[in-house]
């Protein structure tokens, strides 16, 4: 296949790319500089310059390609306060695509998250769906529930012919060269000198190698059914109290609970999602498309020691 990839030099792109192109795809990705052009060429890529507001140049890519995967999404707006526009973005992208691939029968993979999705139990494939009045709620929403109504968008392009899925992806994607959420809080902990966790620190994290996760997107574009939601989890839910310990071993640092009142001067922006125990499974995921991941899992891919070079 041709695959048009946004986001296609980030950090689950960077991955995707040569994962498709091993598999003998073709890869279109999409730049928005210098430099993630050059990373694509050397990848083995084929370029398209533009971003995520270039409506046309994503027409054009789309209408060239016989499948699409959407990775890009701006985080950098999104933190620092823009979530609403960073959704619509992502949401005019989708609708883009959408018209594009109708009646057509090309996959669309779509990235998602599902931090928070149903806090305090083993979230599923089948959680998270949601209704179109409750899409339209949730894009007024300045948040990441946002984000539900564009996988709504995404999963009802299936009824327009095409071959749409969503596949979410856990908070933590980890490996060497994060620069995610475990990176901050190492980052955190030796800045405090100590390695921090919110209440018992019993809560759970869910989390998947990015190679685990780039292969999932593979299967996902070659053969998953139109209207599929597809979860990447290795780890059903990490506790991050033993996160914290795995971090304070390594940096020679006490562990302990900070607390509650505490927590945004200690944690900074991390402290809005240290304490969500959201453990999710993709046994259903499993079951579809026979994905297994064969990654170590994240403390044993803490315990490799890459978050803590300091050079």
């Amino acid at each position: 296949m041709r695959v048009f990839v946004t986001g296609a030099s980030g950090w689950i792109g960077s991955v995707v790319v040569p994962e498709l192109i091993g598999a003998g795809h073709q890869v279109v990705g999409l730049a928005r500089s210098d430099a993630s052009a050059a990373a694509l060429t050397a990848a083995g890529a084929q370029v398209r310059r533009g971003t995520l507001d270039d409506l046309d140049v994503l027409r054009d890519a789309a209408t060239d390609s016989d499948g699409v995967i959407h990775l890009a999404f701006k985080h950098d707006i999104a933190f620092s306060g823009g979530f609403t526009s960073a959704a619509e973005a992502d949401r005019r992208a989708v609708e883009t695509f959408g018209e594009v691939l109708a009646g057509s029968d090309r996959p669309f993979v779509l990235a998602s998250g599902l931090a928070g999705l149903v806090p305090g139990r083993v979230s599923t494939e089948r959680d998270g769906l949601i209704s179109d009045a409750e899409a339209d709620a949730a894009r007024q929403i300045d948040g990441p529930q946002a984000r539900l109504a564009t996988a709504h968008l995404t999963l009802s392009l299936a009824a327009a012919g095409v071959r749409s899925s969503v596949l979410r992806l856990p908070p933590t994607v980890y490996g060497d060269g994060d620069p995610g959420f475990m990176t901050s809080i190492v980052g955190v902990a030796r800045a405090k000198g100590v390695s921090g966790y919110l209440g018992d620190g019993s809560n759970r994290w869910p989390a998947v190698h990015r190679l685990d996760a780039a292969h999932l997107f593979r299967l996902a574009l070659e053969k998953a059914p139109a209207g599929s939601v597809l979860h990447a989890i290795g780890d059903e839910g990490v506790p991050i109290r033993a996160v914290a310990e795995v971090i304070g071993r390594h940096l020679d640092l006490p562990v302990a609970a900070i607390p509650a009142d505490d927590a945004a001067e200690h944690f900074g922006w991390i402290a809005g999602f240290l304490g969500i125990d959201c453990p999710a499974s993709a046994a259903l995921t499993g079951e579809l498309l026979g994905w297994q991941p064969s990654q170590p899992g994240l403390l044993d891919d803490l315990d490799k020691g890459h978050y803590f070079r300091t050079t």
